[in-house]
């Protein structure tokens, strides 16, 4: 048994377009049938703690804490986060970008100084705060958070 084959998309399609009166309409003006989504218009909430939503006593906590270091591994400015490897070896430890300090971008490569904070729900992961630039890369450029492009 041979089935018709299915309508093309740029056949023009039969609509009504007054009572009684039967028109072709053209692919561009169709109207495509789509539910709403609850969500649109609504950003997801991260959950990671970031600087502004970080509690007070988490804040205080990681401040009185030792300071370690490490180097960048990775950093994402359009993303909004990176990562650092420690000094001492062990697994790399998340950063976010409201929590690196001073005037550069970090890039792969640089020294880092750092301290840890814990994150939520369970506390079992921990994530760098209070990041600054010790050492830039050298034979890097090296971008301002204002935009400004620096050779090394």
């Amino acid at each position: 048994i041979s089935r018709p084959p299915p309508p093309s998309p740029v056949e023009p399609v039969l609509a009504q377009t007054a009572p009684g009166r039967l028109d072709y309409l053209p692919p561009a003006s169709r109207q495509r049938d789509r539910s709403p989504s609850p969500m649109r218009g609504y950003l997801i909430p991260s959950p990671l703690p970031t600087r502004r939503n970080r509690t007070h006593s988490a804040t205080a906590y990681a401040s009185q804490g030792p300071v370690f270091t490490g180097v960048c591994k990775c950093f994402s400015r359009s993303k909004g986060h990176g990562f650092i490897t420690p000094s001492d070896g062990g697994k790399d430890i998340f950063v976010h970008i409201s929590d690196i300090e001073g005037e550069y971008v970090p890039i792969e490569g640089d020294e880092v100084s750092y301290k840890i904070c814990s994150i939520p729900p369970k506390c079992q992961a921990v994530q760098a705060v209070e990041v600054t630039i010790t050492h830039l890369k050298p034979g890097t450029k090296h971008e301002t958070w204002s935009g400004h492009v620096i050779s090394n």
